[in-house]
């Protein structure tokens, strides 16, 4: 093995080193891969602010600031919908089930939401305003797998073996030299 690689296995991180690592190399990397994981995981599940941050932002882009939410939170209680809007009121609620999905994902959820502001409908105004996102329809195509995904397994009448394949929210660090590890710069921050 010549990269490190961190990933969540349910409450636990796994941090999976080179054998031939000392034991301060092997603390200085567990250190860094687990900072950087959990880097990730906090773009990856922004709080209800940053969630409202990110919905002024995609206004701001894509919709020239016109959709302005009076609030945008998470919501556990959305059923098979990936968000709502009350457009009389100005609400966005977004499911609990878009945390952790890629980011792109969720913009597309938020944009989606946003448009609902402008037009209340699914018309093609909506759609048509909603295209400007240019990854709408892999978002869609995404989430359509996403809401497929359960229904599809619990129809197999096999069990899927188990692979070794990576975890899909595992992250690695660059390719290890063969004698050197160099440790994270004096400032603290960490290599990307």
């Amino acid at each position: 093995m010549r990269t490190v690689t961190a990933f969540r296995e349910g409450d636990r991180t796994v941090v999976a080193i080179p054998a031939r690592f000392t034991r301060a190399q092997e603390r200085e990397w567990v250190r860094r891969m687990v900072t950087r994981l959990a880097t990730q995981e906090q773009r990856r599940r922004p709080s209800d602010d940053e969630l409202a941050t990110r919905a002024a932002e995609l206004s701001a882009r894509y919709l020239g600031g016109k959709a302005r939410p009076a609030s945008v939170t998470w919501s556990s209680n959305q059923g098979r919908r990936w968000g709502s809007c009350t457009s009389i009121d100005g609400t966005i609620r977004i499911s609990d089930r878009v945390r952790g999905m890629p980011a792109w994902v969720l913009d597309y959820v938020l944009m989606h939401e946003l448009t609902h502001l402008l037009h209340a409908g699914h018309g093609p105004e909506f759609w048509a305003t909603l295209a400007v996102y240019p990854r709408t329809e892999r978002a869609r195509g995404f989430l359509e797998g996403v809401a497929f995904a359960p229904q599809s397994a619990s129809e197999l009448d096999d069990e899927i073996p188990a692979t070794d394949a990576p975890h899909d929210d595992a992250i690695e660090s660059e390719e290890l030299e063969d004698d050197v590890i160099e440790p994270d710069e004096p400032d603290g921050s960490v290599d990307r």
